[in-house]
């Protein structure tokens, strides 16, 4: 199956997703009813955990989807499909605001691991997109795996930089 078959599936059968992305926010917002006050404490912060990785996973990927498609693909914004391009960020940032109201982002385990995921990923579409434009072609003897070597220092010097830059 690939990526393009799913996404025919999704268009076909649009219940399972729409029943998926409706019941994230739903959930924080019946924890944030019923644990109000709580969302620092052992239960309660796992099953925030959760609902973070279950709905910033699919809203990340339709955010690097929809980056991709509209300046790689040069896609019209007039063909973005509602169930995978609108519909995940929605949900993400919906759900995202419910458990912000009732907890603290640092109390739960495992949110710094997706705020590095989305800076990393912001930083590999930038520089992916700077090559683009720029058409930068580069004819060298040099081996790929001295490339790869290169783009992994670079990679992580970036993330130092912003780790040096965003402390408080």
């Amino acid at each position: 199956m690939t990526l393009g078959d799913f996404f025919l599936l999704v268009k076909e059968n649009p219940s399972i997703v729409l029943f998926y992305f409706f019941s994230l926010p739903l959930s924080a917002l019946l924890a944030w009813i019923f644990g109000r006050g709580e969302g620092h404490l052992s239960p309660w912060n796992y099953f925030y955990s959760m609902l973070v990785y279950l709905a910033a996973i699919p809203g990340i990927f339709a955010i690097t989807l929809s980056v991709y498609l509209f300046l790689f693909e040069r896609k019209s914004i007039f063909d973005t499909d509602v169930y995978m391009q609108i519909l995940p960020i929605l949900c993400m940032f919906l759900t995202l605001w419910l458990i912000r109201k009732n907890v603290s982002f640092d109390d739960i385990p495992g949110f710094d691991r997706i705020s590095s995921l989305i800076t990393m990923i912001i930083i590999i579409i930038s520089m992916m997109w700077i090559l683009e434009k720029t058409h930068i072609f580069v004819f060298t003897y040099m081996p790929f795996y001295q490339f790869v070597l290169i783009f992994i220092a670079f990679i992580i010097g970036v993330r130092y930089l912003l780790k040096r830059t965003f402390q408080a």
